[in-house]
């Protein structure tokens, strides 16, 4: 059981307020971010198994779609189950319509996507040693594309983020990924917020870094929620305005000892402090 009192993440995201409650482990997730703010279906049909960065690149460039199987080509979590507590994905009927919510699965990761702030609301991963020990040495892609399960009135362009002043800051870290395959899905654009580059490169990248220090360590799974948080004044980017978090949230849940914590920063650079 987790002891996080079951409230709506979504009422706390923008000044518009879009009603609605979200799921369970959404809702354990919003006490979080108060608290901390206070203190096998890989490769199934549809696509091939990606074994080197070369390949990888060449997928992208030719047909980013070929990079998803058919299962994960649909707007539910039906695909990435495991990655969630329990196999229980949450429940996007529960997401307020206003939000245009979408569940977008990849090998490793599961995404709440908003076709109105054409961002994750929230990324979920799971992660063990067994993942991360794979995945060190693995090459970064670095090709960044529109995910094409999304309409195009739905998702953010790559064009949006050029001359924006921020970066294209990954939810579900590119040092997360054991393989090419999964390494690559991880570029796309749902996988991506409008971060700081002070944010993105030092702040955050030093949370992404302590979890994996924490997962290294722990002799079973570990569930990590991260997202962003829009607060009065957030701004948007480019020509699909592109919804900019004025904050960012990662939660942490070791599934074995029951830990958990949450971190909560501003998207402006301000360093961790000590």
């Amino acid at each position: 059981m987790h002891p996080f009192k079951e409230t709506s993440l979504f009422r706390h995201l923008t000044p518009q307020n879009p009603t609605g409650s979200a799921s369970s482990w959404l809702a354990r997730l919003d006490q979080a971010v108060l608290c901390a703010a206070i203190l096998g279906l890989l490769f199934s049909s549809g696509a091939q198994a990606i074994s080197s960065t070369e390949e990888a690149l060449a997928q992208v460039s030719k047909a980013p779609i070929g990079l998803y199987s058919s299962e994960q080509r649909s707007s539910t979590f039906e695909a990435c189950k495991h990655v969630f507590p329990g196999a229980t994905p949450m429940d996007l009927t529960k997401v307020a319509p206003e939000w245009k919510p979408r569940g977008l699965c990849s090998n490793h990761f599961a995404v709440l996507h908003s076709g109105l702030t054409r961002t994750p609301l929230v990324v979920v991963e799971k992660l063990n040693r067994q993942i991360l020990r794979e995945a060190q040495g693995e090459d970064r892609t670095d090709a960044f594309y529109e995910d094409p399960r999304l309409p195009r009135d739905e998702r953010a362009d790559i064009r949006d983020y050029a001359r924006s002043g921020f970066d294209r800051g990954h939810l579900s870290a590119a040092a997360n990924h054991p393989d090419a395959h999964s390494m690559a899905q991880s570029f796309a654009l749902s996988n991506m917020v409008p971060q700081h580059p002070d944010s993105n490169r030092k702040t955050w990248n030093k949370i992404e870094q302590d979890t994996r220090r924490y997962v290294s360590r722990a002799p079973g799974d570990v569930y990590v929620f991260s997202g962003p948080l829009f607060r009065e004044g957030y701004k948007t980017i480019g020509r699909g305005q592109v919804w900019v978090p004025t904050h960012l949230f990662k939660l942490v849940v070791d599934a074995t000892s029951g830990k958990s914590w949450a971190y909560v920063l501003p998207n402006d650079g301000t360093p961790i402090s000590a």
